[in-house]
C-alpha cells in the first residue's frame, strides 16, 4: 500500500492530503468543497479528469486532524520574511 504524502503550512493552518502517488502538481479537473456548516469547517475534495479522488485539503487543520498527522506532514510554511 502506497504512503500518503500530507503537507502542512502553519502560517494559514491548511494541510493537503494526496491520496493518488505522484499527484504533486497534478491537474485537478474538478473540486468538491464540503458543506462548510455540515463539517464545522471547509474541507475540499479534489478529483482528477477521470473522476478519482487525488487529494483532500483541510483548512482549520489543527482542529480537524489529528496531532500525530500533522506532527509527520512535510512543513511548508513559508519563512518570515518580515523578520529579516
Amino acid at each position: 500500500m502506497a504512503q500518503l504524502k500530507v503537507t502542512y503550512d502553519e502560517t494559514v493552518n491548511a494541510a493537503y492530503i494526496y491520496l493518488k502517488p505522484g499527484a504533486e502538481g497534478a491537474r485537478v479537473a474538478r473540486m468538491y468543497a464540503c458543506d462548510p456548516i455540515g463539517v464545522d469547517g471547509m474541507i475540499n475534495l479534489d478529483f482528477d479528469g477521470s473522476g478519482r479522488l487525488v487529494g483532500v485539503e483541510v483548512l482549520a487543520a489543527r482542529t480537524k486532524l489529528a496531532p500525530e498527522l500533522l506532527a509527520m506532514a512535510e512543513d511548508i510554511t513559508e519563512p518570515d520574511q518580515s523578520a529579516e
